[in-house]
C-alpha cells in the first residue's frame, strides 16, 4: 500500500509540474514550449480537460487551426459553460465554419442545464464582443512583463495599443446598437456572462463621458443582481480616477516608482471594505493580494 501511495503522489507532482511548466512557458511569451510541456501532461493524462483546455488555445494563438479545434472540441465534451465562446484566446478561430459547431453545442448543453435564455441570439453577438475587445490581451501582457523585467516600455507595445483602441470604438458603436435594438443586457435575458459584455467594453473606452451616460443602468442592474457588482465598482472608480477624484472601492490600479502595481488613492481607505461588502464585493486585502499581489495594510472599521 505504501509503494501504491508513493507511485500515486508521483504521478500527479510529475503532472502537477508539466502543467505549471506549461503556464510558466505561456506567461514568458514562449508558446511552442508552453504547447509541448501542455501535450506532455496530455499524454500522460488524456482526461484532464484544463490541459486539453489550455493546449487548444495556445494552439490557437499561433494560429495552427486544425490542432486548436482537434483539442477544443476534446476539452468542452463536457463542459457546459460559456466561457470559450467569449475566451480572447480563441479568436483565431471564429472565422473558420467549424466556430459555428462549437458555438452551437456549448449554447445546447448549457441551455440544457441552465435553461433556455430569453434571448440567446443577442447572447451569442455579446459574447462574441467580449472576445473581440479582450484579442490583444495576451500581447498587452507580454508588453507588461518586458516592462517589469527592463523597466522601458517595448517598442512594439504602441502599435498593439493603438489596434486596440479601434477595436475599442466598432465594439462599443456595435454594443449600442444591441442594446437599442434589445435592452440592456441582464442576467436572465442573456446569461452572468454575456450581460458583462457592455461592462467590459464602457470600461475600457476613452473619456468618461459614455460611462458616466451608463452609469446608471449599471448601477441599478448590479442591485438588482441582474448584472456585474464588480463592473460596476470598477467603472464607478474609473470614472473618479481619470476625473482626478478619490476612487470608492479600490479597483483602479497604477505602478509605485519600483514598477509596482498598487492602488490609485481611496476615498476614506478605513471604510473601504464597509463600502465593498455593500456591493457583494471581497475585502480589499483578499482582493488587492490575488489581483496584484498588493499587501493591503489599513486596519478597516464598521462604524
Amino acid at each position: 500500500m505504501k509503494i501504491t501511495i508513493q507511485i500515486l503522489l508521483f504521478a500527479l507532482t510529475t503532472a502537477v509540474l508539466s502543467q505549471s511548466r506549461g503556464d510558466n512557458f505561456r506567461k514568458e511569451g514562449d508558446l511552442v514550449k508552453a504547447i509541448k510541456a501542455y501535450k506532455s501532461d496530455y499524454l500522460k493524462n488524456t482526461s484532464d480537460d484544463n490541459n486539453i483546455y489550455n493546449l487548444a488555445c495556445a494552439y490557437a494563438l499561433i494560429y495552427q487551426k486544425d490542432s486548436a479545434f482537434h483539442y477544443l472540441t476534446m476539452a468542452l465534451k463536457n463542459d457546459t459553460r460559456l466561457w470559450a465562446l467569449a475566451d480572447n484566446d480563441l479568436l483565431t478561430l471564429t472565422d473558420d465554419q467549424r466556430w459555428n459547431s462549437i458555438e452551437e453545442n456549448q449554447f445546447e448543453k448549457f441551455q440544457s442545464k441552465k435553461g433556455k435564455l430569453k434571448k440567446p441570439t443577442y447572447a451569442k453577438q455579446l459574447l462574441r464582443l467580449i472576445m473581440k475587445d479582450q484579442a490583444l490581451d495576451y500581447h498587452l501582457d507580454m508588453a507588461k512583463r518586458f516592462y517589469m523585467k527592463y523597466g522601458r516600455i517595448p517598442h512594439w507595445h504602441y502599435p498593439i495599443v493603438a489596434q486596440k483602441k479601434e477595436i475599442g470604438k466598432g465594439n462599443f458603436s456595435k454594443i449600442e446598437q444591441l442594446i437599442a435594438n434589445h435592452g440592456w443586457p441582464t442576467y436572465s435575458m442573456v446569461g452572468k456572462l454575456a450581460a458583462d459584455a457592455p461592462l467590459i467594453i464602457i470600461n475600457h473606452l476613452e473619456g468618461e463621458e459614455m460611462r458616466m451616460k451608463y452609469l446608471p443602468q449599471i448601477k441599478e442592474a448590479c442591485l438588482q443582481k441582474e448584472g456585474s457588482c464588480m463592473e460596476f465598482a470598477k467603472i464607478k472608480d474609473r470614472i473618479l480616477v481619470n476625473t482626478n477624484k478619490l476612487q470608492v472601492y479600490g479597483m483602479q490600479f497604477r505602478y509605485n516608482s519600483k514598477r509596482q502595481l498598487e492602488p490609485f488613492p481611496i476615498r476614506d481607505p478605513q471604510y473601504v471594505d464597509q463600502k465593498r461588502a455593500t456591493i457583494g464585493l471581497e475585502p480589499i486585502k483578499k482582493y488587492l493580494k490575488r489581483k496584484i499581489n498588493y499587501n493591503w495594510t489599513i486596519q478597516q472599521k464598521s462604524n
